[in-house]
């Protein structure tokens, strides 16, 4: 089984430029944890998930949805400084650059196994010959995927 057999080929993707705001609004929106990070040629540059973000703030036990629910419903009343100008930053300094894992297309099930075994990654992003990104698989792509297509297939009626 290899990677193009399961990725999610409509990939999210932002760019460093991207504001916390505007990234906040894509994760809920998508309800998605993360999304890739790439250059004005679709390279990647760095990976971004809510975790980094919440750690950026350090809410006081708040959640990315709290947060931006917080942010929209309360839009007139005044947040704390820190927040409000967090907000409008873009995520350059928020993103992940350094040890990026990725995979190709016909990289076999075991290598994503492998990277999510050893790292704590959300998602893994799926990069063509030139670098570029094609796709992205998430945890639980790969669960539903081994839930459906390989034990599902073991099933005798």
């Amino acid at each position: 089984m290899q990677v193009h057999d399961f990725m999610i080929r409509d990939v999210i993707t932002v760019t460093e430029e991207t504001t916390v705001r505007e990234l906040l609004e894509i994760l809920v929106n998508h309800k998605i944890g993360g999304v890739p990070v790439v250059n004005i040629d679709n390279k990647i540059v760095g990976m971004i998930s809510d975790g980094d973000v919440i750690r950026y703030l350090r809410p006081n036990s708040r959640t990315v949805f709290d947060m931006f629910a917080l942010i929209m419903v309360n839009e007139q009343e005044k947040l704390s400084d820190k927040l409000g100008y967090t907000l409008d930053k873009t995520i350059s300094n928020m993103m992940n650059t350094k040890d990026i894992k990725t995979v190709k297309p016909d990289s076999d099930l075991d290598d994503v196994l492998e990277i999510f075994s050893r790292h704590h990654f959300k998602k893994i992003p799926v990069l063509d010959g030139q670098q570029k990104v094609i796709g992205v698989i998430s945890r639980g792509d790969l669960l539903r995927h081994i839930t459906k297509d390989i034990i599902g297939k073991g099933k005798t009626s």
